[in-house]
């Protein structure tokens, strides 16, 4: 996957906390074993009501929200069930970014797996943010991964800590796979000695 250093967009804001794993992907759509084609079904339930019509006042829904690339939410976001269908689902909908006050740790590896960058604010940060709203979106953002910087229109800029291992790992685009075949040689030689001393 393409390694993530900066991202620049606007900011849909979903003002809940506790959003589990089951909102975000509903499990009866969990029956592919690809990563494409589950943004459709991106928190489902709350997007359409019953009988297949969309659900205007959901937050997601409303046309300043529609193409944003990072979300705001409240706290334990992504909790529940450790399915990864979760982040294939915002990846795809069109998320890089999430922002939270925190995460479920299996939903928080889970993102960064799959090239999404999931940013822990406090309360009060994610509160200034939000103060620069228009409805359910934050005109523009800049995130930099490298500096652990979010910045806003009016330049105020927003800290984060990130875990060195996982902050190498989207920079470069590595997954555990990817970390694994650099090893390649070193593989293949005790290997290759396991079969000579038999």
């Amino acid at each position: 996957m393409p390694g993530f250093k900066t991202h620049s967009g606007s900011a849909a804001i979903l003002d809940r906390d506790h959003v589990d794993t089951d909102q975000i992907i509903p499990k009866q759509f969990l029956k592919k074993i690809d990563k494409a084609g589950y943004g459709e079904f991106l928190f489902f339930d709350w997007r359409y009501h019953s009988d297949g019509t969309e659900n205007k006042d959901f937050e997601l829904n409303s046309s300043e929200a529609r193409k944003s690339s990072i979300l705001i939410t409240g706290k334990n976001f992504g909790c529940g069930s450790s399915r990864e269908h979760a982040p294939w689902a915002l990846k795809d909908y069109g998320f890089h970014v999430i922002i939270a006050e925190s995460f479920a740790d299996i939903f928080f590896n889970n993102c960064v797996k799959n090239g999404i960058l999931p940013i822990r604010l406090t309360k009060e940060e994610i509160r200034n943010l939000q103060s620069e709203r228009a409805g359910n979106l934050v005109r523009a953002l800049m995130i930099d991964l490298e500096r652990q910087t979010v910045k806003n229109e009016k330049g105020e800029v927003f800290s984060f800590e990130f875990d060195p291992y996982w902050k190498k790992m989207l920079l470069n685009g590595w997954d555990e796979i990817s970390i694994t075949l650099q090893q390649e040689a070193s593989i293949k030689k005790y290997e290759d000695e396991r079969i000579v001393n038999g």
